[in-house]
């Protein structure tokens, strides 16, 4: 699995005039800097549909409200649909910018904050599914939980779930990630007392319908306890499951 890098150098045009925000950047976007505050979370860029110009500009006015504020924010930005092209534009912007490429996901500042709150597991039914998994994960540890990925336990394979039973126990958040038929969900929530967020993949072919197949099923599932979001939504499973998980106490010994 790709751990995720540091890109780039952070030596890019960077500096602004004026309040802190770029000049131009009223044209394309009105950045909620004051999210954090609100939500506990900051505002994440979804830099899908976005040129590679407009998510410079935007990282730039998030570095030059960093220097403003002269401290460095207590949660990273993260940049989510991020390619590597873009990624390269963003390391030279952001010095130290954070890329997994597997996820397609960037953060800045790259440093994770000190794990608080209840562990979020990202249970993972096959191997093609573990992008998504990989954003849904990296998404609740950048907010600030504990998080554990267990690959390749779709129930295909039963015996590989059931294995794994105690450590699902252990969650005070799952999220089941799964494309195909997406039972996973409602197998898990029916052996675990926590919340599980059902997040559904486009892994799949045929009446799979690009993920589809398995968000209905996960929206018509018989378990109490599950969440569905959207198709791919790994950033949003990982955002809600920080949520859930982040009043629970740490288990440090599973932590």
């Amino acid at each position: 699995m790709n751990a995720g890098r540091t890109v780039g150098t952070g030596h890019g045009a960077g500096a602004c005039s004026g309040n802190g925000s770029d000049a131009s950047l009223a044209d394309i976007a009105n950045l909620d800097f004051d999210r954090a505050a609100r939500r506990g979370a900051p505002e994440a860029i979804l830099c899908d549909a976005k040129s590679t110009e407009q998510v410079v500009r935007i990282a730039r006015a998030i570095r030059q409200r960093s220097r403003d504020t002269g401290s460095a924010p207590a949660l990273a930005t993260l940049f989510t649909r991020l390619d590597t092209d873009k990624a390269a534009a963003l390391g030279e912007e952001l010095p130290g910018f954070f890329f997994d490429e597997e996820a397609s996901i960037g953060a800045w500042p790259a440093s994770e904050p000190t794990p608080t709150g209840g562990l979020v597991t990202i249970a993972c039914a096959g191997t093609s599914d573990l992008p998504v998994a990989r954003e849904a994960e990296l998404t609740a540890r950048y907010l600030g939980r504990p998080t554990r990925l267990i690959p390749d336990i779709g129930i295909a394979g039963l015996h590989r779930l059931l294995e794994r039973l105690p450590e699902l126990r252990e969650s005070a958040c799952i999220i089941a990630v799964a494309g195909m038929d997406g039972a996973l969900p409602t197998v898990i929530a029916g052996q675990v007392a926590c919340p599980v967020v059902a997040l559904p993949t486009s892994v799949g072919y045929g009446v799979a319908a690009g993920g589809i197949s398995a968000a209905l099923t996960m929206l018509s599932a018989c378990a109490p306890g599950i969440g569905v979001v959207n198709i791919d939504n790994g950033y949003g499973a990982g955002h809600l499951a920080a949520q859930i998980a982040r009043w629970a106490p740490r288990d440090t010994e599973s932590g």
